[in-house]
């Protein structure tokens, strides 16, 4: 069935408006702004914002994907060319597509080395004109564009990789198998359990279900895509085991019914129930606040990925601070950046680079920082460097 809600409009600042781009598609970080002090002297807005932006940059990027982003400026780039194409049309907030989700990813995943298929998708709520245009009217609705054609083919099969691998293979003359992709859910027994979920140094989520559940069975791939969207987060880990098979595990943690999910945080292994609903967006929700993570559905970083509270004070005393207080105060912020964790240690070492760099290269560095991170935002950040902050040199760039 496919799911014809409609849905309010948000508006929201394009890329033009904040930072000069002539790209459509939005980016609206909460803390960006081109409205920065001129004067030569930082002020604490302008230090604060080139800290900010510095872990935006290094860290909110999109995630490498197999299934290409179909917009209105590509699509007939892409589409009707020299390649047979299918395509999703989808809408963010559509259940159906959500549950298509994992599916469609490994489809693109099979094809990924095609040279003769395209798997896309488009955003129906972001991109209207061109689902208007194909006669999409409710979703996910999945059509195949013939090589050379803009003419399409609608898709009225299941919605499972296995059938659509076939459905490919046939419109476009391929002999592709259905790519194995590797889970990111961690499968615990009786010889790992101890040693993942009672890490003093990580948050772990279980999930404790039996291979007969047909609710387990539901939950399934909305739990291996609340994995991928945490598989980069070092100290958080989502789990399960098959407590019908190991039945005394389960009874030590008083599971009655499947699935039940047990939040086991750093600081208290004896496990808290979650309570929670069991779409996506709740299970991330969940976890970036027991966690203090900053994650989409998606896996990508939001706009507070990178802010450490605990460094708020030490970053005000810096910007109001003369040269030699800088220095003391600079070294005060190594000392509690040592002693960090996980995602939150990689983020604090982008504000002793900072620092460091405006110690050394005075008071316009800032602006003119802002200014070319600015011009680099309004291009794009290279897919591969997603979650891998770069090295000093290579961040910063010589001029």
């Amino acid at each position: 069935m496919e799911q014809t809600r409609s849905r309010p409009q948000i508006k929201v600042k394009s890329q033009k408006s904040l930072i000069g781009s002539t790209t459509s598609k939005p980016f609206s970080p909460r803390f960006i702004s081109t409205n920065y002090p001129r004067k030569k002297k930082m002020s604490r807005s302008s230090i604060c914002f080139t800290l900010a932006t510095l872990a935006l940059f290094f860290l909110l990027s999109p995630a490498v994907a197999d299934v290409v982003v179909l917009t209105e400026d590509n699509f007939e780039k892409e589409v009707g060319q020299d390649r047979g194409a299918l395509v999703e049309f989808y809408a963010p907030w559509c259940g159906h597509c959500k549950k298509l989700a994992p599916e469609y990813e490994k489809l693109g995943a099979s094809f990924k080395k095609s040279k003769s298929v395209l798997i896309g998708k488009v955003d129906c709520d972001e991109h209207k004109s061109i689902c208007t245009k194909y006669g999409v009217s409710g979703y996910p609705t999945i059509q195949w564009f013939p090589k050379g054609s803009l003419e399409p083919k609608k898709y009225e099969g299941a919605r499972t990789a296995e059938a659509l691998v076939e459905f490919v293979n046939l419109e476009g003359g391929t002999n592709v198998k259905i790519a194995s992709v590797p889970a990111s859910v961690v499968v615990l027994n009786s010889d790992n359990f101890n040693e993942v979920v009672l890490d003093g140094k990580k948050d772990v989520l279980v999930e404790f279900y039996a291979p007969w559940c047909g609710h387990c069975k539901s939950l399934a791939p909305t739990y291996e895509s609340l994995a991928a969207a945490f598989k980069n987060e070092e100290d958080v880990v989502i789990a399960n085991i098959d407590a019908d098979n190991h039945k005394d595990i389960g009874e030590k943690y008083g599971v009655s019914g499947f699935p039940t999910i047990k939040f086991f945080p750093k600081n208290n292994k004896d496990g808290e129930d979650y309570e929670g609903g069991r779409d996506i967006d709740s299970f991330v929700t969940f976890i970036n606040e027991k966690s203090g993570t900053s994650r989409d559905a998606k896996g990508q970083l939001t706009s507070n990925a990178g802010l450490i509270k605990e460094l708020d004070s030490l970053v005000k005393e810096f910007v109001t601070a003369g040269n030699e207080e800088k220095k003391a105060i600079y070294a005060k912020i190594e000392e509690e950046v040592g002693k960090l964790t996980g995602s939150a240690a990689r983020y604090g070492k982008i504000y002793v680079k900072a620092a460091k760099t405006s110690l050394s290269k005075g008071g316009d560095y800032a602006k003119n920082e802002i200014q070319r991170l600015e011009r680099i935002l309004a291009k794009s950040i290279s897919p591969s460097k997603a979650d891998d902050p770069p090295s000093f040199d290579t961040a910063w760039g010589r001029r």
